[in-house]
């Protein structure tokens, strides 16, 4: 049997049924100081997709950070058919400094496709899609809220794309939202090179959650089963069945002062119930935040303090809550049951 040839990546060749890290030069700081781009690339012995798993495209959405390591460590990452390449800290600057941003506080996932020559943020987001996006038939991109926030495990896709809607359910989060492309984002971008990408949003800027780490590895491994790149056999088998919001809403706090919250991500909630209550810091004006509609709970404000205008509750639209309670449901059971999380200690 010939060889498969080995995989070209950031100057360096990759032999089949091998695996390396290769720091992608990115920058220079004021100090002189290099800052890289480091993607761990693993090279199957057989033929297969070929993939991109990134995450940190925000510096201080750290959930995906974990989600990549625990996937890298898993001995079936050993039997890979295809390439895997990992990038699980695409923002260095923003990562070191806990910030959603860049030095020039630009938002990186606004910046794509961008160029070779252009601002820092745009020098980024063209090597991240030129040696990375460019390279593959499929990714995922790993999120969590921004600082403040947290989402319930979700998948984000474009609407009208049957393989990632194929992919999304395949994926198995408690809920798949169907979200329009923005300018700039590295969904877009990967969309006009016809690479299929999954956004999965969970938990909280800066802070682990083990619910989310456990969903996003058992998602990701039920994808690279599907496509054919992880045999059957120790991957996650348990797999909910989504809920679908075709649409979704920021509820505002209709005042200023301090907020108690009476529903978290996940629930379901009917229209006309009673979500939260903002009070003045004397106590002597209450105003109650109501559902305007059926629905379930995908993301919230975690910060008790809010200003009018504030979103505090991101409600998704659905079509039957029983089954939107059920799909929660099972997301925690199955994380608990499947023979993947089944040791003591934490891979």
């Amino acid at each position: 049997m010939a060889t498969r040839a080995g995989f070209a990546f950031g100057g360096e060749t990759i032999a089949a049924g091998s695996r390396r890290t290769v720091d992608l030069p990115v920058s220079v700081l004021s100090d002189h100081t290099p800052v890289t781009m480091s993607a761990h690339v693993v090279h199957g012995r057989k033929k297969g997709p070929v993939m991109f798993i990134s995450s940190g495209v925000h510096g201080d959405e750290v959930i995906g950070v974990e989600i990549l390591r625990r996937i890298l460590k898993l001995p079936a990452i050993g039997g890979l058919r295809g390439t895997l390449i990992a990038v699980p800290i695409v923002n260095t600057f923003g990562f070191l400094n806990h910030s959603r941003y860049l030095p020039d506080r630009r938002d990186l996932n606004r910046c794509f496709p961008g160029s070779a020559g252009g601002s820092l943020a745009a020098r980024l987001a063209n090597l991240f899609l030129t040696d990375v996006v460019s390279r593959c038939e499929l990714g995922i991109d790993l999120h969590s809220a921004a600082i403040h926030r947290t989402n319930l495990p979700q998948i984000r896709i474009a609407p009208g794309n049957a393989r990632t809607m194929e992919l999304a359910k395949v994926f198995g989060a408690p809920v798949i939202l169907t979200s329009q492309v923005r300018d700039g984002s590295l969904r877009g971008a990967a969309r006009d090179r016809n690479v299929d990408m999954l956004l999965y949003e969970a938990g909280e800027g800066l802070r682990f959650d083990e619910v989310a780490v456990r969903a996003g590895v058992a998602g990701i491994l039920r994808v690279m089963r599907h496509t054919g790149m992880l045999p059957a056999k120790g991957v996650a088998k348990t797999k909910p069945t989504s809920v679908l919001c075709m649409s979704s809403k920021w509820l505002r706090a209709p005042a200023g002062g301090l907020i108690r919250t009476f529903r978290a991500e996940g629930d379901v909630v009917a229209a006309g119930e009673t979500l939260a209550a903002v009070s003045d810091p004397f106590g002597e004006k209450e105003t109650t935040m109501t559902a305007p509609t059926d629905g379930i709970i995908v993301g919230r404000a975690v910060l008790p303090i809010v200003n009018e205008g504030d979103a505090i509750f991101h409600l998704g639209t659905v079509k039957a809550t029983d089954v939107a309670e059920a799909a929660v449901d099972t997301l925690t059971a199955g994380l608990g049951d499947d023979l993947l999380f089944d040791e003591d200690e934490i891979i």
